[in-house]
């Protein structure tokens, strides 16, 4: 496959790295994916903040203009986590979702707790048409499995947007 050349660096590991060219890759063969499987949604939903750039660039591959996102906290650092994800304050109105057919974008399915806490809310809202999920990378041991995966590894993943610290510490 393409991204086999794009991967970097090969002695590395311990650790999946993701570059940004590669990331336009995978996004453009997930969003094959849904096309292929004959999947049309209405908005896609990336969950902030790790989702929201696949989410963009499987938004333009689909031609869907419709965006929204959710912001979830898991991640605390490094391999760490709350014991559950966290729903921060969102100013989505769940009745836009009514008679929608909802394209899930996060960048990793890892315990799969956030995705699972996604589909829960659209599913809870009750007129949504249909909740499906894609992410970059799914881990073999999530509990939610997304309807699309670009690539499973059991690695820890370096993506290019936040394989760097911040700038400004909170």
């Amino acid at each position: 496959m393409l991204w086999d050349s794009l991967l970097m660096p090969p002695s590395d590991t311990e650790r999946e790295i993701l570059s940004w060219e590669l990331n336009g890759v995978a996004c453009r063969e997930l969003a094959q994916q849904v096309v292929d499987d004959g999947f049309a949604p209405d908005i896609i939903l990336g969950i902030a903040r790790g989702g929201l750039i696949p989410a963009g660039a499987i938004a333009y591959a689909l031609d869907c203009k419709l965006m929204i996102s959710l912001n979830v906290e898991f991640y605390t650092g490094v391999g760490e986590t709350l014991s559950e994800p966290v729903m921060l304050p969102s100013l989505l109105e769940s009745s836009g979702l009514t008679d929608q057919r909802v394209l899930v974008v996060d960048d990793v399915a890892d315990t799969g707790k956030t995705l699972k806490l996604v589909n829960d809310f659209c599913e809870e809202q009750g007129r949504v048409a249909e909740v499906r999920s894609a992410v970059l990378y799914k881990k073999p041991y999530t509990i939610t499995v997304p309807d699309y995966t670009w690539r499973t590894t059991d690695k820890w993943i370096n993506f290019p947007w936040s394989a760097e610290g911040p700038i400004m510490a909170r």
